[in-house]
């Protein structure tokens, strides 16, 4: 059973194309599925998918809750459900999710979609988004109101960000350099030069059969020794080859513009982050995330009067995760023991099993409220 089995067929009838304000094309074609291909991009995006992946669903009906950290769809847990949407909203800077909902309209999972391609259009006065494969044979039309929509830079189309092209001269670069420094390599590895016979007017077969007797002979692989021996009748002249390729210093300016288009730096890359430096990238590029995805499921998986009862769905990563040892245990001296959080709440940014009892704040005896020496001074007059 495959992607496409889960979705009911569209109503027939005629579909138009939606009409955007400003007239915006309204199709959008598949971009950035090669941007993938590139280990700069691959690095980068790693970082921002896995930071996210850490996220919890909370939500007013535990079931949803269950569901969204467990098990959204038959392929994925909840882990590979943040970890796919992230990647796919850095390449494509739009991703949709299907909803998908029984006969008494309650949620039974959530599918990032999988296009290659889709179109925005209009049937009785309502959007639907039509969606293109990369095998080219199958459709999928879904009712706008069934999608939660994420997007990245988002500007000039109602329904989609803005594509990566601002990226690709810089890939380009990247990748003609590596061409550069590939082609230098090889051009290099061999001895070249001119072989000139003193004999006079020789045939051009003879000229030839005397070229080839010198590759085979010196140019060759079986040659381990890499010296080569002419006769009076001969003369060979090196050519040296300096093949022009990016300095180091351009070549990490060229990285660096990658890096600061998806918001990330070496240290990120590298797991080399102090506690301070995992907080900054937690709050720049990984909480902003999580907000636009709870908000866009509340919205679309309760209605405003369902939304009125106080449903609702937030996805959020416990910071204790993000921070050091030491500074955990600091916390703990300084926050837990004076009733700041409980010892559950701590143990929980510890990746810790709760402990029976450990959702009671606890107080240490050294400390008092502000106002309760001159309590028990009253108490010592009477």
């Amino acid at each position: 059973m495959g992607f496409l089995d889960f979705f009911k067929k569209p109503k027939k009838g005629t579909y138009q194309t939606w009409q955007e304000l400003g007239e915006y094309n309204a199709f959008f074609s598949r971009f950035g599925a090669n941007l993938y291909e590139s280990d700069i991009v691959r690095a980068c995006v790693r970082p921002l998918a896995d930071f996210t992946a850490k996220a919890e669903a909370r939500c007013s009906d535990h079931a949803l809750e269950q569901i969204l950290n467990n098990r959204p769809n038959m392929y994925m847990n909840g882990r590979d459900f943040l970890y796919k949407i992230r990647v796919r909203l850095e390449l494509q800077n739009t991703v949709f999710i299907y909803i998908q909902r029984d006969d008494r309209l309650k949620v039974t999972g959530l599918y990032p979609v999988p296009c290659d391609s889709f179109e925005a259009l209009e049937y009785n006065g309502k959007l639907f988004i039509q969606f293109h494969f990369a095998t080219g044979r199958q459709q999928l039309t879904l009712p706008w109101e069934d999608l939660a929509v994420l997007r990245k830079d988002y500007n000039r189309s109602d329904i989609a960000g803005d594509r990566n092209a601002a990226i690709l001269d810089a890939l380009e670069l990247i990748n003609t350099s590596n061409q550069g420094i590939e082609n230098a390599i090889k051009s290099t590895a061999n001895l070249r030069g001119i072989l000139r016979s003193t004999k006079s007017m020789l045939a051009p077969e003879d000229t030839k059969k005397q070229r080839d007797q010198f590759v085979e002979d010196y140019l060759s692989l079986e040659n381990e020794g890499g010296i080569a021996s002419l006769d009076a009748t001969q003369e060979f002249t090196p050519i040296k080859m300096e093949p022009v390729v990016a300095s180091f210093e351009q070549m990490k300016e060229f990285r660096e513009s990658v890096y600061r288009y998806f918001g990330v730096n070496d240290d990120i890359i590298m797991g080399n982050m102090d506690s301070g430096k995992i907080e900054a990238f937690y709050e720049l590029r990984i909480e902003p995330f999580l907000v636009e995805l709870s908000r866009e499921l509340t919205s679309k998986i309760y209605s405003g009067r369902a939304q009125s009862f106080g449903n609702w769905i937030v996805y959020e990563a416990n910071k204790l995760q993000f921070v050091s040892l030491d500074k955990k245990i600091s916390l703990f001296k300084e926050v837990v023991l004076y009733g700041g959080m409980t010892i559950n709440e701590w143990r929980l940014g510890c990746n810790m099993a709760p402990l029976e009892g450990g959702d009671i704040p606890i107080m240490r005896k050294d400390a008092a409220q502000v106002d309760a020496s001159a309590q028990e001074e009253e108490n010592n007059e009477e």
